[in-house]
């Protein structure tokens, strides 16, 4: 089973997607990590990543599409995938279509966290104090929260066509979010 998770930063699609990962035996791919960890080897890619974060950009298409192809065609992951924030363009949604046909795989369930920024704040606020991550200060999250919810209103648009998409009020706490996900998905 392959699921999509999506929502803006702080929605708790990592949260969500730690639990589907133990429930379901999956691989949680999160773009997030992938790019923490790029900026934690200080790659060249890493640098890029660090300048478009602190500005509150999102790191460019090209980038994240060739950090998550090589999950999609893992084969010990195959129809087993969390994505984690991803896609978040129209472009990365149909790379996403184009990487899975051809690795002979569908998306199952997408599920769409929404919520509104005063729930992000406080989140991100206590986020910071237990995780320490470098990203988590509230002008950086506002101008990524804009941002966020300017770029994916398309990748919304195309994803909730699906007869397999599903908005969940992400203001919820996150037991009440994991049960709505758990009555999805019933597995």
């Amino acid at each position: 089973m392959n699921i999509i998770l999506f929502g803006p930063p702080g929605a708790g699609k990592g949260t969500q997607s730690k639990y589907l990962v133990q429930k379901l035996n999956a691989y949680q791919i999160s773009t997030g990590d992938l790019l923490r960890e790029e900026i934690k080897i200080n790659s060249d890619i890493g640098k890029l990543i660090t300048q478009d974060m602190m500005e509150g950009k999102f790191v460019s298409d090209e980038i994240v599409n060739k950090l998550v192809k090589k999950h999609v065609f893992d084969l010990e992951k195959k129809n087993k995938l969390i994505f984690d924030g991803y896609p978040r363009s129209l472009l990365q949604a149909k790379n996403l279509e184009l990487i899975l046909d051809k690795s002979n795989q569908i998306i199952n369930y997408i599920l769409f966290l929404n919520v509104n920024k005063d729930t992000i704040l406080k989140r991100i606020e206590k986020r910071k104090m237990l995780e320490n991550r470098s990203d988590d200060n509230s002008d950086t999250i506002l101008k990524r929260y804009d941002t966020y919810m300017e770029t994916t209103k398309p990748v919304l648009n195309f994803y909730s066509k699906n007869p397999n998409f599903k908005e969940i009020n992400g203001n919820l706490e996150i037991d009440e979010i994991t049960r709505k996900i758990d009555s999805f998905i019933n597995v």
